[in-house]
């Protein structure tokens, strides 16, 4: 028997209830590999699947936790024998299918990626899914043409998870980065992470009436959408990119196409879940090169599957800041 956080639903009230509690492997759904998990994380859509589920959990009971990483305990596949360290992010883990909240997990072999030399199980579980898409991220706006020298990047939405990451990638990667936070205490721990421009979150929240502004951005990586993602556009520099992450402000885009078509500007949509295999190889390996493990160290905040509940409930109001490192086993 091994613990795991199962969310189990009302049928009548609707409600929903998580609490850590004890199966066995018989009750793991089926899959190639058998998975004993180290370390998860909390991102957003956790908050969702450990309360209300938000539309993503299919039926109950439930394990949530979209991320985990750990060791191959059996296999079915030849790709992967015990003893092998591996990493999952995506494929709707945690939401359609039974995720990392658990000592435990039996998925499909096609969902893993074997952690790259230089992450160990803890360090990929601190970079986790916001990492891996702050990575991807990066990846996309270099791919279309950003260079180092024109001119800051923008991060909206900086304090949280995938800013967090972006923020020490590019900075470490010899990129001008600025900071949007709508909290002004986050100030210290974003220069922290290399940020040199702090950007107070209503300096640029609120739609303006001229499609265009000022030159000002080299490349944007977006954790926030809404308003705040139509205001960027027109502020992004001839040619440039912003790559969109999350959508914390909203789902809507109250923009034009004007930046668009007057300054080819890049709108790229940034998708982790559904991600080809080669590209999650792809930034792994950079993760592994690129993001500084000190900065990282700095994000990380511990928690147990018991303190799961109540930090679901945090991210959903937006107050937590940096990474969540759920250790399964403490």
């Amino acid at each position: 028997m091994f613990n795991a956080l199962i969310v189990n639903k009302d049928e009548e009230s609707g409600k929903t209830n998580a609490a850590v509690t004890h199966i066995g492997l018989d009750d793991l759904p089926d899959g190639e590999v058998t998975v004993a998990v180290d370390y998860s994380t909390v991102n957003y859509k956790d908050g969702l699947c450990i309360g209300p589920g938000g539309g993503l959990v299919r039926k109950y009971p439930h394990v949530p936790g979209i991320d985990f990483s750990g060791t191959v305990e059996s296999s079915d596949d030849a790709r992967y024998k015990p003893g092998d360290k591996v990493v999952l992010t995506g494929w709707r883990v945690g939401e359609a299918h039974w995720g990392g909240y658990t000592q435990k997990a039996r998925v499909k072999a096609d969902w893993l990626v074997p952690l790259p030399d230089g992450l160990d199980t803890r360090a990929a579980m601190a970079v986790g899914t916001a990492g891996f898409t702050a990575m991807l991220s990066v990846m996309a706006l270099e791919d279309h043409g950003m260079t180092k020298g024109d001119g800051p990047v923008l991060v909206t939405g900086a304090a949280g998870g995938v800013g967090s990451v972006a923020t020490a990638i590019l900075a470490n990667l010899g990129y001008e980065v600025a900071g949007v936070t709508g909290r002004p205490e986050s100030a210290d721990y974003l220069k922290s992470l290399g940020a040199t421009q702090i950007v107070a979150r209503e300096e640029i929240n609120e739609t303006v009436k001229r499609p265009l502004e000022s030159e000002i951005w080299a490349g944007c990586v977006d954790a926030v959408g809404g308003a705040m993602l139509a205001r960027v556009l027109g502020q992004m520099k001839y040619g440039a990119s912003v790559a969109a992450v999350g959508l914390a402000g909203g789902a809507g885009l109250p923009a034009t196409v004007i930046p668009f078509l007057l300054r080819g500007v890049n709108l790229l949509g940034i998708d982790s879940v559904m991600q080809p295999y080669d590209n999650r190889v792809r930034a792994w390996q950079r993760l592994a090169s690129d993001l500084p493990m000190d900065k990282l160290e700095a994000m990380i905040r511990p928690a147990t599957l018991s303190d799961l509940p109540q930090l679901g409930a945090d991210i959903l109001k937006g107050q937590v800041q940096g990474r969540i490192l759920v250790d399964v086993n403490a």
